[in-house]
């Protein structure tokens, strides 16, 4: 039974040639055929009897239907990725290609960072990623320090290093441009090889810097280069990128369209061809429209908070109307994340360079800076004054499902408490650590029902499942920000919109 279940899969191969036709097989480990085309393709490059061949045809042995039809273009097919960068969207990019069938090969500077990936140590907190790494065959995903080696042996490469913003909102583009420079040293040594940008760069920086920097480094531009922005929701990133609603390509010609479409074959869905700034406009007004949203129903909520009307309720009948969508109307604290305010930010200050009033964005952004700062408001206005009481801030991620902390409304609430001489008893089921590099001195619990039980009041900050249980907090003042309870009233209850 158990050599049954572990019986390799074996595929004929006809190939025809100018003077006749061979064959041969290859066999696969049970789960490994989606490697199928890497072992066609090194077999086809190391058997120079086989370089000029007319086409080829894969059948899954037993079945005269071929799987797969291929033409000698797909000697050049870019079936191994380098992956620049192992943050949210290089590990997540790099994992999920080798999942869909590539050989990845991810590279970062972090020799830390490097050795737990190549142990199958996810060093960040993505749902499946931790067992999607463990299944990656180490023939098939590795990690390196070694750029060199990263780009020489693969036929693309994808940038996927940080943008951060400045205090200016404008992007710091020190580390991508960096990488370009690196990068370029490297294509010293070669040729023609594709450079695909996955990082958010504002129009224009793809081009103009990045492609620039590169070629002066390689001292010659006989390379490609792509943009091919990611729409992650951290928390539901790996989902998110092998079930994409789209994917955005911005390339220079036909040919590096075909390529990117060829790395994506086993991807399902629409491939949107457009120009490089065009791609990476794209990126930014898809997170500026859902940035516009939340800010819009947070204002609609405190204007219903005052109102006596349910917010929620409101948004959901608005909802209906398919023009409008019941996605992103959530009342509450605000938005977070490494993307929304980062992008916010960066089109505010992109519009000041060039001189293009932004006073949409302005206003988006100064509702959700404001808006965590309510639920302080409301917590003291339940208990008095806050200095010397202790105050429980439960979730300090900036959304569930994700250890990320990077612009969290919590961050906003616990200053705020801190300046108010507040005593901040800080819970969260993954994010303690990260947060505790921005404030070690505060006091973190590892179960939400020790912070509760020594706090004079509650604020609810991120909405973890097993946050959303009534029972917790008895007859304590509970001050939620993202509707931990769907139908809570009474005198020890306030939610921030509703």
């Amino acid at each position: 039974m158990s050599s049954q279940v572990n019986k390799s899969v074996v595929f004929n191969i006809d190939v025809s040639m100018q003077d006749g036709k061979r064959q041969f097989k290859i066999a696969c480990k049970p789960g490994e055929e989606r490697y199928l085309l890497i072992k066609l393709q090194d077999k086809l490059k190391q058997d120079k009897s086989l370089l000029n061949y007319k086409s080829v045809r894969v059948y899954k042995q037993g079945s005269n239907k071929p799987c797969y039809t291929l033409s000698p273009k797909f000697l050049t097919a870019p079936l191994t990725i380098s992956v620049i960068g192992t943050g949210y969207v290089g590990l997540i990019t790099g994992v999920g290609l080798c999942h869909r069938g590539r050989r990845v090969i991810c590279m970062d500077i972090d020799k830390e960072k490097v050795a737990r990936i190549n142990r199958r140590e996810a060093p960040i907190y993505e749902e499946g990623l931790q067992e999607m790494l463990i299944s990656l065959p180490e023939e098939y995903f590795s990690c390196t320090t070694d750029l060199k080696h990263a780009i020489m042996n693969s036929d693309a490469t994808f940038i996927a290093v940080g943008t951060p913003p400045k205090e200016s909102g404008e992007q710091d583009l020190s580390y991508i441009k960096q990488a370009a420079r690196d990068i370029g040293n490297v294509l010293k040594h070669k040729k023609g090889h594709l450079v695909v940008v996955k990082s958010t760069v504002v129009p224009g920086t793809t081009q103009k810097v990045i492609k620039k920097l590169i070629a002066e480094s390689a001292g010659h531009s006989d390379f490609r280069i792509a943009m091919v922005p990611e729409f992650l929701r951290e928390g539901l990133a790996l989902q998110d990128f092998l079930n994409p609603f789209r994917i955005v390509v911005g390339v220079e010609c036909d040919e590096d369209f075909d390529a990117i479409k060829f790395i994506y074959k086993e991807f399902k869905t629409i491939f949107f061809k457009t120009t490089i700034p065009t791609a990476e406009m794209i990126k930014y007004t898809s997170n500026a429209i859902l940035a516009t949203k939340i800010s819009f129903a947070n204002e609609i909520g405190n204007l219903c908070k005052g109102l006596g009307v349910d917010v929620y309720e409101v948004m959901d009948a608005v909802g209906l109307d398919k023009r409008i969508s019941r996605k992103h109307l959530n009342a509450g604290r605000g938005f977070g994340g490494s993307c929304l305010p980062k992008d916010v930010k960066a089109l505010i200050h992109l519009g000041k360079r060039i001189k293009v009033p932004t006073p949409l964005l302005s206003a988006v952004w100064e509702v959700n800076e404001t808006q965590p700062l309510r639920l302080v408001e409301l917590a003291e206005k339940r208990v008095g004054l806050l200095k010397g009481k202790s105050v429980a801030v439960l979730g300090l991620a900036f959304k569930p499902g994700t250890d990320d902390i990077r612009e969290s409304p919590a961050i906003i609430v616990i200053r705020e408490l801190l300046r108010r001489g507040a005593e901040v008893l800080a819970y969260d089921p993954i994010a303690i650590d990260n947060m505790a590099r921005v404030f070690p001195k505060i006091k973190y619990f590892k179960d939400p029902k020790e912070a509760i039980a020594q706090a004079d009041v509650v604020i609810g900050v991120t909405e973890w499942p097993e946050l959303k249980n009534e029972e917790l907090y008895k007859d304590k003042v509970l001050i939620d920000g993202m509707k931990f309870l769907e139908k809570k009233t009474g005198k020890n209850y306030e939610g921030i919109c509703w």
